[in-house]
């Protein structure tokens, strides 16, 4: 068998910064643990499979160590990887079939709005390894179904973060998101996920749904403008409409390779 796999750098327009996803186009859906083997062989944060429906595109998303239920950069490789192909119409929605419901793309000029669902967070009690493990005093702590969000007090916090992953490791959650406000940004944070195999995501679609509403309420506003602080950086352009999150970004194919198995 040979499957051709393309590197897409989501979240920038310019190689190497960004978040870059493995996306395997397939005309037939592939055994679970092979998607899991080729997403270790791969070893970036997130690989996307794709096979066609008649609608559309069924989408899983894996990390080199277990499949996630949301993911956004990997969305994001997904869409252009499909329209820089010529495989769908620039003017054509993407549209995915996934384990979080159907996920659409449009393109707009050189960006491409995912329209994903809002994960509200809520306040909540947390473990004392979580403040152990950043180092940090927290103005808040909230959790949404699938992570922690912590706000501090200053961007220079979120950027000078240097985490003990060995004790993230034994928080029960699938990540950590930490953020604060901006000058030049509406909001800023920095996003880690040691419990699914990847200590730091450079730039992580998924959180904003919950980053986003919750920076909506706090700032009252519902375009907001927002930067993932990490080495590589991205930026993301946000629109909460109802019970979505509009979440725009450009992205930059880096590599296409053929797997032999």
């Amino acid at each position: 068998m040979t499957l051709t796999i393309y590197v897409v750098d989501a979240f920038t327009d310019q190689v190497f910064n960004g978040n870059p996803a493995a996306v395997c186009l397939t005309s037939d859906p592939l055994d679970d643990e092979l998607m899991q083997r080729i997403a270790s062989e791969m070893n970036l944060s997130e690989t996307a499979f794709l096979f066609p429906l008649q609608d559309g595109y069924s989408l899983r998303w894996f990390t080199p160590n277990s499949e996630v239920d949301l993911c956004g950069h990997a969305t994001l490789a997904s869409a252009h990887m499909l329209w820089a192909t010529g495989i769908i119409p620039l003017n054509q929605q993407a549209s995915f079939f996934t384990k979080s419901g159907l996920l659409t793309a449009v393109k707009h000029d050189s960006w491409i709005q995912l329209n994903f669902p809002s994960e509200p967070v809520n306040a909540c009690e947390y473990p004392s390894e979580l403040v152990d493990a950043l180092q940090i005093d927290p103005l808040y702590v909230g959790r949404n179904r699938f992570d922690y969000f912590i706000e501090v007090e200053s961007e220079d916090i979120i950027k000078r973060l240097s985490p003990n992953f060995s004790l993230l490791r034994t928080i029960q959650t699938r990540g950590i998101n930490v953020t604060s406000r901006s000058k030049e940004y509406d909001f800023v944070s920095r996003c880690f996920f040691p419990a699914v195999g990847v200590d730091e995501d450079p730039v992580t679609g998924s959180s904003h749904c919950g980053l986003a509403p919750y920076w909506g309420e706090k700032l009252n506003k519902t375009d907001l403008y927002a930067y993932q602080a990490s080495a590589r950086g991205g930026i993301l352009k946000i629109i909460l409409h109802e019970n979505r999150v509009l979440l725009s970004g450009q992205a930059v194919m880096v590599m296409k390779s053929e797997l032999f198995i």
